[in-house]
């Protein structure tokens, strides 16, 4: 976990499966400056590899909640990317009056439709090669994968018990086929803003999602980007959290 910047409430950032909070990279430095800034790495994920307990985004959000509880932390704005979305939707679900604000990026659990083929030979791949390729798919077709990305991920990777735990947790969040799916009018219920941003070449969830959600739910949809957005369009990502905790 890093921290950064000052502030009562922090905005505490988690990454989608199969990252870290180096995922938040592009976006820390333009909230840090306005907020305090908690960037976590989920249970199982690299430097949170050996959290007693991994897998689904529940077990992430009790973990993160756990967190926040010891450092004395009692309220927080939660922004979350894809299985850090379900895992920041949950936390407010779990501990209502600690949530400030839901920023989600094309979060897991909103429909029942995911790349599932996708998911699961990313959990097992291990060369940077074969990680460049499964990568690209996260990305939109115009937008590159970002320089040493697949590097990093195949260094965390050769670390003994992290493909492991990577192919134990994709197991907790699909049912076969589909993806596990979240309770979303009770989000849409809960007495924060709740913002969901998604874009339109999206090939692990797709955008249709985000379509027809209840009205309270704030929906953003980019064109041309994929599911990569804390990379793609940091700058956006980093406005529509600011604005979300205003």
């Amino acid at each position: 976990m890093i921290s950064r910047g000052e502030g009562d409430i922090p905005v505490v950032l988690l990454h989608g499966f199969g990252g870290s909070h180096r995922a938040w990279d592009d976006v820390v430095p333009m909230l840090g400056d306005q907020r305090r800034v908690m960037a976590f790495d989920l249970p199982g994920h690299a430097g949170s590899l050996e959290f007693p307990k991994t897998g689904n985004a529940a077990t992430a959000a009790k973990a993160v909640l756990a967190d926040l509880a010891d450092a004395g932390i009692g309220r927080a704005h939660f922004a979350g990317h894809s299985m850090g979305g379900a895992a920041a939707a949950l936390c407010g679900l779990m501990a209502p009056e600690t949530c400030a604000s839901l920023t989600l990026l094309s979060p897991g659990g909103f429909g029942w439709e995911v790349n599932h083929r996708l998911l699961r030979r990313y959990a097992l791949a291990t060369d940077e090669a074969e990680i460049a390729l499964l990568l690209e798919q996260f990305f939109g077709w115009g937008n590159p994968l970002p320089d040493g990305l697949a590097a990093e991920m195949a260094a965390q990777r050769r670390v003994k018990g992290a493909t492991q735990a990577l192919e134990a947790i994709v197991e907790t969040l699909l049912d076969g086929t589909s993806q596990k799916r979240l309770p979303v009018d009770d989000i849409a219920a809960l007495p924060v803003p709740v913002k969901v941003i998604w874009g339109t070449q999206d090939r692990v969830l797709p955008t249709r999602q985000a379509h027809k959600l209840p009205g309270r739910i704030a929906v953003h949809i980019f064109e041309e980007v994929g599911h990569m957005l804390p990379h793609e369009i940091a700058n956006d990502v980093a406005h529509l959290i600011l604005e979300n905790t205003r």
